[in-house]
Parts: structure tokens; C-alpha cells; sequence
């Protein structure tokens, strides 16, 4: 049976939250689940038993509502589960360190595919989306991540709170408890005072990949109190040219920490680097670290905001 969970949320992001994305009808008590997902409607019949999640966006959202059991793998995993799901995380089978292939997906035996990018549903990658659905596998992808349709406006915490909803109605299991504890958390997070400036270094060295106006890394900026130096490109990560950076001279530098890019690789080059090295951020070490999988939107998202401050606060500020 299938029900639509009583979500204790404010009245806000009832009413700003689902203009992000096109609203999902209203099952009856015996009826599917139909929604819109990148401009791709979805039919559940019934709540999928059987998932393979792709990115840790998607691990992490059914893990912290509690449905490690129905993950039947998982692939392209950012970075290590937090310890507060570590346990439920324990013995899912790890179908491939980066994106797998639809043969390995079919091979698991899924009723849905979770994702946490859209560009996993290719033919060269886990599938088709069209393709799959004919096999009777249903696909989804992290509604903040849509990028061919409903893409998110600038992301806030309505639109994430709204998808975590989702996810719960999706798997008709309730997101009460999980939702009180983010807007908790949330409203615990006291942003700095003043008008620092931050450079959110996400990859790349040559030319780097930063957070950019509408995404996560914009929301977790603003959420601190902080102004993105890239916050005017109107996008959610963009390429941004080291001479963009010499001439803001932010205040501080946040490193995004990524197995393959990692914070400390990332502050070598600064400190290296003729022209970085007199950034006043990197004579004063102001750099502030956030793991990979905390920095696109998903239930880490407050707890990256919470982590960006309490940074901040240890460090030497003007």
C-alpha cells in the first residue's frame, strides 16, 4: 500500500519548494506514484526493493532515510559514507569504482536506478532511460541534478528539503524525522558577520572548476555568510580563469577534498604557484575543506554549511 508521508516542514518550502520542479500526482491509497524527473515521467507502481544507486548523493539519501537494505550496489561513490551510516552501509556490493556499464546495472538485478548525475542513463553508460523502463527497470536522478529539463532555479534549502520528500514518497517510507533534524540543524547554523569573500575550488588546476551562482556550493557560500566570487555566472559549477581569482583576492578558499583532486594537492599548487602564493587567503592559510560528496545537493548539504562555519570560526578572519 502506498501513502503520502504526514512531512513535518515549513509552510514555506510547502508553497516555494515545489515550484522547482514539476510536482509528482497524488497517489490514492491503492494507486501509483507518477512524476516528472528531468522531463521524464516516472510510474511506481509500488516502492522499488531492489536499487542501484549511482554517486553518493543517491547512497546517502536512501541511507539516511533508512533503506540501506533495498541498495542492491552501488557505483561511482565520491568519497567514504559518514559514520552515521557507516553500519547500514556495511556488505553492499561495489558494482564499479566509476560509472557502470548497463550490462553490470541489468546484472544486479534492480527495480530502480537511483542517480545522482543524468549523464549515468547513456547508452554507454547504465542505460537508456527508455531502455531501461522497456526492461522493466525504472531510472531517477537527483532532481538538483537535472540538466536537460527542470533544472532547479537557484537551489535553496525549500528545493532540497522538497527532494528529500520525494525520495521518501518515492519509497513510501516516512521523512519526518529526517527532515526535523535537517531544519534543526539548519536553524542552528549562525552565518559570519561583514562581507567576506570566498573562492570555492571545486577541480582542475590549469583552468579550475569552481562553484559557481545557483547550485550547492552558492548555497552553502550563503548559508556561512559568505560572497562567492563566481557568484554572478549562472550556473552551478563553471570554469573560472586563475586571473578572475588574482584580481577578487578572496578572503577565504574553500577546497573541495576529492580522491582524485585532493584539498592538500590543491593547497600545494597554491602555495607553489608564483601568483597564487601572494593571494592574501594563502598568506594567512585561510582555507577551509569540505569532502566531495558533502558539496552537491543532497541530505549533506546542512551539514556541509554547519562545517563551512564552524571552519570559518577557527580561523584568522579579518
Amino acid at each position: 500500500m502506498r501513502r503520502i508521508p504526514l512531512l513535518v516542514i515549513p509552510t514555506a518550502l510547502l508553497l516555494a519548494g515545489c515550484a522547482a520542479a514539476a510536482p509528482a500526482s497524488t497517489p490514492t491509497a491503492e494507486g501509483p506514484l507518477t512524476l516528472s524527473n528531468c522531463g521524464v515521467e516516472v510510474t511506481f507502481d509500488e516502492a522499488p526493493q531492489r536499487v542501484v544507486t549511482i554517486k553518493s548523493t543517491s547512497t546517502e539519501m536512501l541511507l539516511a532515510l533508512g533503506l540501506g537494505d533495498r541498495i542492491v550496489g552501488t557505483a561511482f561513490q565520491d568519497g567514504p559514507v559518514p559514520d552515521e551510516w557507516a553500519a547500514d552501509a556495511e556488505g553492499i556490493p561495489v558494482l564499479a569504482d566509476k560509472m557502470p556499464s548497463e550490462e553490470v546495472v541489468l546484472a544486479a538485478e534492480p527495480d530502480l536506478v537511483y542517480s545522482g548525475w543524468e549523464s549515468a542513463f547513456s547508452p554507454d553508460a547504465a542505460g537508456d532511460r527508455d531502455e531501461l523502463e522497456a526492461l522493466g527497470v525504472a531510472s531517477y536522478v537527483q532532481p538538483a541534478a537535472c540538466q536537460s529539463a527542470e533544472q532547479p532555479g537557484k537551489l535553496d534549502f525549500d528545493e532540497i528539503f522538497r527532494e528529500i520528500a520525494e525520495a521518501a514518497d518515492i519509497f513510501d517510507v516516512s521523512a519526518d524525522e529526517l527532515l526535523a533534524a535537517q531544519q534543526e540543524e539548519l536553524d542552528a547554523i549562525e552565518p559570519l558577520a561583514g562581507d567576506l569573500t570566498a573562492f570555492w575550488w571545486s577541480s582542475g588546476t590549469d583552468t579550475p572548476y569552481v562553484g559557481a551562482g545557483i547550485g550547492a556550493p552558492q548555497l552553502i557560500l550563503e548559508t556561512a555568510g559568505l560572497t562567492n566570487i563566481a557568484g554572478d555566472i549562472d550556473m552551478t559549477w563553471s570554469p573560472y580563469g586563475w586571473e578572475s581569482v588574482l584580481a577578487a583576492d578572496p578572503d577565504v578558499l574553500v577546497l573541495v577534498d576529492a580522491a582524485w583532486n585532493t584539498a592538500q594537492k590543491k593547497i600545494d599548487y597554491l602555495k607553489s604557484n608564483p601568483a597564487t602564493a601572494n593571494l592574501t587567503a594563502v598568506i594567512n592559510e585561510r582555507f577551509v575543506i569540505l569532502p566531495f560528496a558533502s558539496t552537491e545537493a543532497g541530505v549533506r548539504s546542512v551539514s556541509a554549511a554547519t562545517s563551512l562555519v564552524a571552519q570559518l570560526n577557527e580561523l584568522d578572519l579579518p
